[in-house]
């Protein structure tokens, strides 16, 4: 099987990764840092096990992302699972070089654009599988239009909880809309992980956070399970938690609010598709 992640040089991303490639599975790792994937690719190939290629893939600009997408469909032809995983945490207002607010336009517009672009690839695999990784974060957050570009007052936590419930809702919209095509969406919380998206925490907190934070392993399990285990072949539409309840908010038991959320995003990317 070939199974893309993205984000795949570093904490969950790299950890599932490595149990995939440790499976014998054919893994590509879609990354931003060149230096940092390189790194990731000698790890994984000194397993000696699977086959791990790499793609240049930076979220934070939708023609990069544009660009990777046609790269991966060139080069592979099919892919069988397809895993949204690259995140970031800001706790200061930055944007994309689209001018949407980094974390909306990272974690979840240029995933939202990737994975359209890479359906058609996704079709050509008998069934295919995309995880999207969202979060209990997505609690935090709601869906405003007015705020994709991080007009006013910036409250970090309230846009990592946008981007992470428009995760979810976007795998809801995609498994509304794929129910019966041969392509499943599936979406988990990771659980409180630990790794590197909380680097830019305030010390105090972080120190006191990672009390309770579990190896990305534990995840990373679940995911693997997701992407190749037989349990998860007619699954479709669900959201489940890695070790902590996988309780879902209003908004995102929303439908409607998942259909609204996707023809927005449909605009914003469409000169891009």
């Amino acid at each position: 099987m070939k199974i893309l992640i993205t984000g795949a040089n570093t904490g969950i991303g790299f950890s599932t990764a490595e149990q995939l490639v440790k499976q014998g599975q054919h893994v590509i790792l879609a990354c931003r840092n060149p230096q940092k994937a390189q790194a990731a690719q000698d790890k994984l190939r000194a397993l000696d096990q699977g086959q791990v290629d790499l793609v240049s893939l930076d979220l934070n600009s939708l023609e990069n992302t544009r660009k990777a997408a046609d790269e991966i469909a060139n080069r592979y032809g099919s892919l069988d699972v397809l895993i949204n995983n690259a995140g970031l945490f800001s706790k200061t207002k930055q944007l994309t070089q689209n001018g949407f607010e980094q974390q909306f336009g990272v974690n979840y517009l240029g995933h939202f654009l990737l994975t359209h672009k890479l359906i058609p690839v996704l079709q050509q695999a008998p069934k295919a599988r995309i995880i999207h990784l969202a979060s209990i974060a997505h609690w935090a957050g709601s869906i405003k239009p007015n705020k994709f570009r991080a007009e006013g007052f910036y409250n970090p936590l309230f846009y990592y909880g946008q981007s992470k419930l428009a995760n979810l809702l976007f795998s809801n919209a995609l498994a509304e809309q794929m129910a019966d095509s041969t392509i499943s969406n599936n979406a988990l919380h990771p659980g409180g992980v630990a790794s590197d998206i909380y680097r830019d925490l305030p010390k105090p907190i972080y120190e006191v956070m990672k009390i309770g934070l579990v190896p990305t392993s534990v995840p990373a399990k679940l995911i693997t399970q997701m992407a190749i285990g037989d349990e998860w072949e007619n699954r479709n539409g669900d959201y489940v938690s890695a070790h902590m309840p996988d309780w879902r908010s209003p908004h995102a038991k929303n439908q409607q609010l998942a259909r609204d959320l996707y023809a927005q995003s449909m605009s914003l990317v469409e000169k891009y598709l």
